[in-house]
């Protein structure tokens, strides 16, 4: 593909995560939303003010829709030519079936997270892209997102001495929408696999895929694990371990922090802060806050796959099989839950 030609993007899945999409593509040069389709809330006249969540800014969006074709049939959107990139937003049940269809139609691929809900039917959708001429790329937006991509560079480029401790923290009250899907845990696996998820994956990005984890957690709103605490054993010996919920009290909102403790530092990341969101202390100097880069990590992962699109290179950054591996070791957080023992992964 050539490096100036416009990516044409079909967007299935109208929700909170699909408007978040929409509005990222929209502030990245070269992307133009073609097409959305959703089989029960396709917004009248391309007006996505009804539609909120507990991330991002309150900015929303109305797409010009002389310009933009509805569909309420995603296989209709794939029929059409001239879409390069399907977004895949709809609930986890459904993503096997659509990101399976797409690639086999030769389109490019993001899958919102989690990839699936079971690491079987992620093994179907990582076979799928290796047949396909599409790429897959899983929506793991914290590898991209300011401040901890900041902390996997420090990690990796041994910044500050090797990690002795990092603690991961993502808590929130329940979803306040599509209530009929994430308060159902068969089919959202809960905070375990919706948003704990998260944390589970930027583990492995900074430290590898862990040896073995030993979880705690209860159920509250879903039926499936609504809070966790995981230690992670990972082959550099640190400290790691992490925390998630949507079990808090409605009122109690949405927080995502970390702590990590370096040979030389300690970093501090706590989003209730807002632009002094993360805290640097170096031995021997003043503590510090550390300036984000501007955007968020929804700007970052679509930038990378549009980037990777052109250039005609698979993602790097994260791939098919990260997202598979992130849905197997939360099966192995769930199984420790249940059975009260340390597993091996």
């Amino acid at each position: 593909m050539s490096a100036e030609k416009t990516i044409n993007v079909g967007v299935v899945g109208c929700g909170f995560m699909g408007h978040t999409h929409i509005k990222a593509y929209r502030k990245l040069p070269g992307a133009r939303i073609a097409a959305i389709c959703d089989a029960f809330r396709l917004p009248p006249d391309g007006d996505f003010s009804a539609i909120s969540g507990n991330v991002g800014d309150k900015e929303s969006v109305k797409l010009d829709m002389a310009t933009v074709k509805a569909y309420s049939d995603y296989r209709e959107l794939l029929a059409n030519p001239e879409i390069d990139l399907v977004d895949v937003c709809v609930h986890t049940l459904l993503h096997p079936e659509v990101v399976q269809a797409a690639l086999q139609a030769g389109k490019h691929v993001l899958c919102e997270k989690p990839m699936s809900r079971t690491s079987a039917l992620g093994r179907e959708m990582v076979a799928a892209s290796r047949a396909s001429r599409g790429f897959l790329m899983p929506a793991m937006c914290m590898r991209f997102w300011p401040g901890w991509s900041w902390l996997k560079t420090a990690i990796a480029e041994n910044t500050y001495g090797r990690v002795f401790s990092a603690r991961f923290r993502r808590v929130a009250e329940p979803p306040g929408w599509s209530k009929q899907t994430f308060m159902d845990g068969s089919k959202s696996g809960g905070a375990l696999l919706d948003l704990h998820i998260h944390d589970t994956d930027f583990v492995q990005f900074c430290f590898g895929r862990p040896q073995a984890v030993f979880s705690q957690g209860y159920t509250k709103i879903s039926g499936a694990i609504d809070h966790v605490v995981t230690q992670y054993e990972v082959a550099s010996g640190a400290i790691v371990h992490a925390e998630g919920s949507w079990a808090m009290t409605p009122g109690f909102g949405f927080n995502m922090s970390y702590t990590v403790n370096f040979e030389r530092a300690t970093a501090d990341f706590d989003s209730s802060r807002g632009a002094d969101a993360l805290r640097l202390c170096v031995l021997d100097q003043p503590a510090q806050t550390i300036r984000c880069e501007e955007g968020d990590g929804y700007l970052g992962e679509l930038r990378h796959l549009l980037e990777a699109i052109r250039s005609g290179q698979a993602p790097t950054a994260v791939t098919a099989q990260d997202g598979l591996s992130a849905v197997e070791i939360c099966e192995a957080e769930e199984k420790s839950i249940q059975t009260g023992q340390r597993v091996a992964l």
